[in-house]
């Protein structure tokens, strides 16, 4: 699935299957301005900020059991979102410090550092790396990406893909091949 955050016309929080297909709206409503996004990859759990709003809230990725962690002026001007053990890292536009926000109870705001032009905070753990399935957009033996002569996206789940082409040509009938 991937997962994404739209303020345009209508704010809301969304999902899809990696090909595009299958877009959910799951967070449509009390939203503003959604901008940074983590996923706690383990419990199914969706975290956005809101800048607008002043606020950081969670939703599973059904979009329900949605509640504020924290809101208000501490946290205003945040871009960037990351999900680790018991806490959220995100980093304040207005100082560029590092802050660890509680993400159960939004308590333990702690400013961890402070790096010039912080815009965005990663966190990789190998435990919350899953591990590789055999897909299908795998290398057949001609070195075709599932199949496919241009790009394979997965699709629906690990096991469907769909095929697409880049820009200046189009899928033949085969659904794999781009002319």
């Amino acid at each position: 699935k991937l997962f994404f955050t739209d303020y345009g016309n209508a704010a809301k929080v969304e999902r899809c299957d990696m090909d595009g297909m299958n877009r959910t709206w799951i967070v449509d409503s009390k939203i503003e301005q959604p901008t940074a996004l983590a996923l706690d990859l383990i419990n199914k759990y969706v975290y956005w900020v809101d800048i607008y709003l002043d606020s950081v809230e969670v939703v599973d990725y059904q979009g329900r059991r949605r509640h504020t962690i924290i809101k208000g002026r501490q946290i205003r001007h945040l871009c960037g979102l990351a999900v680790f053990e018991n806490y959220l890292y995100t980093v304040s536009s207005d100082n560029h410090s590092i802050l660890q926000i509680n993400r159960y109870n939004g308590s333990d705001v702690q400013a961890l550092a402070r790096f010039d032009n912080a815009k965005e905070i990663r966190v990789y753990q190998k435990r919350t790396q899953t591990a590789v399935k055999s897909h299908a957009c795998e290398v057949d033996p001609y070195g075709m990406p599932g199949g496919c002569s241009h790009i394979c996206l997965l699709s629906s789940s690990y096991k469907a893909r769909t095929c697409r082409c880049r820009t200046g040509f189009i899928l033949g009938s085969d659904g794999r091949s781009c002319k």
